[in-house]
């Protein structure tokens, strides 16, 4: 029996409504639910939320990793939706990463097994 069905990321917002305009219209996600004090948006079945946070550093020193098919494919999306970012790049672990930093300082590391 599978009793753990994933995870879920919890990142630190400074700005909530920031938060769901950069990654919807810069990353392609839905707002699925937002508050004042709390955001969650999802894209293909994944899901990334957000808390409330009044202190920079703490998402300055958080990072997310988010497996994906085609991490090209998606560096083309992003870029198109207006990201300027560094093409992906394969790294000694075997994994091809695409690195985007939100407004916050949330780093995501979108990673394609190679």
């Amino acid at each position: 029996m599978k009793l753990i069905h994933g995870t879920v990321p919890v990142l630190a917002s400074l700005d909530i409504g920031e938060s769901a305009s950069f990654y919807t219209e810069r990353l392609g996600f839905i707002n699925a639910v937002q508050t004042d004090n709390y955001l969650i948006v999802s894209r293909d079945g994944a899901e990334i939320h957000f808390w409330l946070c009044d202190e920079r550093h703490i998402a300055e020193h958080t990072s997310c990793y988010v497996r994906v098919a085609n991490t090209q494919a998606l560096y083309e999306e992003f870029r198109a939706r207006g990201l300027a970012l560094q093409t992906p790049a394969v790294r000694a672990w075997g994994m091809k990463e695409l690195y985007v930093i939100d407004p916050h300082g949330n780093l995501l590391k979108f990673g394609e097994t190679i």
